[in-house]
């Protein structure tokens, strides 16, 4: 019998990743997007779902008698009730390590922007004030090197140990707070939170969301930035205090880059929409984990997970 599989939120995997391998194992139905009230029609006939973001309830499960395996497109798996998947007997498959390159390659981009003032540069070549100066050269937004400088990375799992790797071949010197507690034996130098935030040139997140992290980083200990630090969130939404940030952003001369919110997509009346020193953000939709071969790698631990399950039904 061929399997009825429905997913959920196509549109978050890319219109330019081909899902026809999807259909060897039997009828696919794609939807752009799926609101809470649209899940349960969509999924009652359904042998496998597969959602990137969509909530999956214990009463969704229930009435989908069909249902036999949840697929998610991600890492993260907060958006099914494990617990109610558990004693229904329908089994729950992510996919890890896809996007690391990707989420490394990110953080650096954004790093460079923000540090290298790019945005303002842009503007001065496309506005036409650098062919009125009469220079050569602009040096009116000066510029560190990462070499010589301390990178603290809060977060030391898989991506975390990837950015250690290419902040040390850039010069930088590496340390790091395990919001675990667990990932400890890294060569890097283990620091409390208060002492990397206080001397770290630049601050990377690269850690889950939970109860140790929400607001992790608020008004209490962003005071304690050197000026013109750089603090990055490529972990999740939520470990920072977004209000918090802006107050901080234009208090004084720090930076940030943001690729996660607590609330996604941004609300229209977040503060650091508002903030005044807008060249000291950067906000990126929540785009770290998807380059073209990331995606490519999540699709293929989909197909994976599906053959991993018929394989064992048989």
């Amino acid at each position: 019998m061929r399997k009825q599989i429905v997913i959920l939120d196509v549109e978050t995997l890319g219109e330019d990743l081909d899902l026809s391998v999807l259909e060897q194992f039997g009828d696919v139905t794609k939807y752009r997007n799926s609101s809470e009230e649209e899940t349960p029609e969509r999924i009652k006939n359904a042998h496998i779902v597969i959602t990137n973001k969509v909530v999956i309830t214990k009463e969704m499960m229930e009435q989908s008698p069909k249902l036999e395996l949840i697929c998610i497109a991600a890492t993260g798996m907060n958006n099914v009730d494990l617990e109610a998947a558990k004693a229904l007997n329908i089994p729950v498959k992510n996919v890890a390590g896809y996007s690391t390159h990707s989420v490394v390659q990110h953080t650096f981009a954004m790093l460079f922007y923000l540090l290298e003032h790019m945005k303002y540069y842009d503007d001065a070549v496309q506005s036409g004030l650098w062919s009125i100066s009469g220079l050569f050269t602009d040096v009116s937004r000066p510029f560190h090197e990462i070499s010589g400088k301390k990178w603290g990375i809060i977060g030391m799992g898989a991506i975390g140990k990837e950015v250690a790797k290419v902040a040390t071949a850039f010069g930088a010197t590496v340390s790091y707070y395990s919001t675990s507690g667990n990932n400890t034996d890294t060569g890097y130098l283990n620091q409390p939170l208060d002492i990397l935030l206080s001397t770290s040139d630049v601050i990377s997140i690269h850690a889950p969301l939970n109860e140790k992290t929400y607001a992790l980083i608020n008004e209490t200990n962003l005071p304690l930035l050197k000026e013109k630090a750089v603090l990055l969130n490529l972990g999740r939404g939520g470990i920072i205090n977004e209000t918090d940030l802006a107050y901080e952003l234009d208090r004084r001369e720090i930076y940030a880059g943001l690729d996660v919110l607590e609330k996604e997509p941004i609300d229209t009346n977040n503060r650091l929409l508002q903030i005044e020193h807008k060249e000291r953000l950067l906000i990126t939709p929540h785009i770290a984990w998807t380059s073209i071969e990331a995606r490519k790698k999540l699709l293929e631990g989909i197909v994976t997970n599906i053959k991993s399950f018929l394989q064992e039904q048989k």
